[in-house]
């Protein structure tokens, strides 16, 4: 048997009773929250001729949401992906939500696909085959890449990679790995800190609320924007091991130290018990709660860009 990795507290995945309580003895006793498995998630078209060219050396970069996890990331002359899913159907025949406003062959040219783990939703092969570019990911996750015929940079924790002019560093989150019956925590989950002269740049993967949120905003001072999950946290006894709901993501937000809020995460995919629509809405109430500045966060539109710019200086 391979390596097998942990989160920073030791901590797993669920016991197999936790999984079989919550995906079939409540839901036949009743007790899991029902809602729609479709909702109507804001979307805008794609602005191909904007995207065709990245911003170069020092601008701003451009961050354009390509719903669930998925982000298209253009800063110091560089396009890079982040967990592209770009199918209307995933694993088991799971259907998007929000709609598909972009698909591998209208994409810019890419230089590299960041992969934060190994769930479907996450690592799509038939999108990361079809684009093509170079993967960078975590440990374990090369044997797999390398069978899509695609070159595979594998990192650990705090290690970092080179993309052009950017710096990408691996980040841990509180996770776990999967994709067949005996490679549980077989590879290296978290998440990614995307670091330029023109702007610093956080992505979470998927991830719990941890203390390392604290470690990664000491790390690297000064975060720009953090793309931070809000959605699939209900039932909270069972999620929370493994997801944030939105007032999570606003402390994990607080603890980074960054500058503006992109929420990603919600929407796309019908994953868990909480209706598509009520992330964002709970974010939205635990901002006004809190009386934070609403020009520190965004809920983007599913296609929508948006340009971050560096506020507070530091080495890339």
């Amino acid at each position: 048997m391979g390596e097998r990795f942990s989160n920073l507290d030791g901590s797993g995945p669920h016991a197999l009773g936790s999984i079989l309580k919550w995906a079939v003895i409540d839901r036949l006793a009743g007790r899991r929250r029902r809602a729609p498995a479709r909702a109507p998630v804001p979307s805008v078209a794609v602005d191909h001729a904007a995207l065709a060219t990245p911003p170069g050396p020092g601008e701003p970069a451009r961050l354009t949401w390509l719903g669930h996890a998925s982000w298209l990331i253009q800063a110091e002359g560089v396009s890079v992906l982040v967990d592209p899913v770009l199918r209307p159907r995933i694993a088991a025949g799971l259907r998007r939500n929000a709609p598909l406003v972009l698909g591998p062959s209208d994409l810019p040219r890419i230089d590299a696909q960041l992969v934060t783990h190994s769930h479907f939703d996450h690592l799509d092969a038939p999108t990361l085959r079809a684009v093509g570019a170079p993967v960078i990911a975590g440990r374990g996750l090369a044997g797999l890449i390398g069978k899509l015929g695609l070159e595979c940079r594998e990192l650990a924790w705090w290690e970092a990679a080179r993309v052009g002019g950017l710096a990408v560093h691996f980040v841990p989150a509180q996770h776990w790995s999967r994709r067949g019956l005996s490679d549980t925590n077989a590879t290296l989950w978290g998440g990614y800190v995307i670091d330029g002269p023109g702007a610093r740049l956080y992505h979470a993967g998927d991830t719990a609320y941890f203390d390392g949120f604290r470690a990664i905003g000491e790390r690297f001072p000064g975060i720009d924007a953090a793309m931070l999950p809000i959605g699939a946290y209900e039932p909270g006894w069972f999620m929370r091991k493994q997801h944030m709901n939105p007032e999570d993501a606003v402390q994990a937000f607080r603890d980074l130290g960054a500058g503006r809020f992109l929420a990603m995460h919600w929407g796309t995919f019908k994953l868990t018990d909480e209706p598509l629509l009520e992330p964002p809405e709970r974010l939205e109430a635990e901002w006004a709660r809190l009386g934070l500045p609403s020009r520190e966060k965004r809920w983007l539109a599913v296609g929508e860009t948006t340009r971050v710019g560096r506020a507070r200086r530091g080495p890339p």
